[in-house]
């Protein structure tokens, strides 16, 4: 009985080992897509001061804004796509993450059961150790 209590023990200690591991893996996930989030705003704050202003302004900046501007824009459009696929990866980390922390639970409450069932069987054999037997002839 101690040995299956061991066993799952050690299962449960395997089972927190990898739902910290996913843990870890989605946050980066999750971190990964707010960065390119970040970016994606910087790349538009840049486009939009790129716009011109009010005022005397010459042909060859208002082309050269223009032309960064397209450029920019690109780059937030190639963004969109990185941004959606990494969202895609963030989900399928955090459902690892899920499936992990499931599988620590179902090997903790194993180990309970085993640990509460090996309690009961050394309970009974001291139950049994101390029950009094009857005394022989006269005694």
């Amino acid at each position: 009985m101690k040995q299956i209590a061991d066993r799952r023990a050690r299962v449960a200690r395997v089972r927190n080992v990898q739902h910290l591991q996913a843990t870890i893996v989605a946050e980066a996930a999750n971190a990964r897509v707010v960065d390119l989030e970040t970016n994606a705003g910087r790349l538009a704050e840049m486009r939009g001061a790129l716009a011109p202003g009010a005022g005397l302004t010459s042909g060859a900046a208002l082309g050269g804004a223009r032309e960064l501007m397209a450029r920019l824009e690109a780059a937030e459009q190639s963004l969109a796509g990185t941004i959606a696929t990494a969202r895609i990866a963030a989900q399928a980390r955090q459902q690892e993450r899920l499936e992990a922390r499931i599988a620590q639970e179902g090997a903790e409450k194993l180990e309970a059961r085993a640990v509460h069932a090996m309690q009961e069987m050394l309970e009974a054999r001291l139950a049994a150790i101390h029950r009094t037997r009857p005394k022989g002839n006269g005694q």
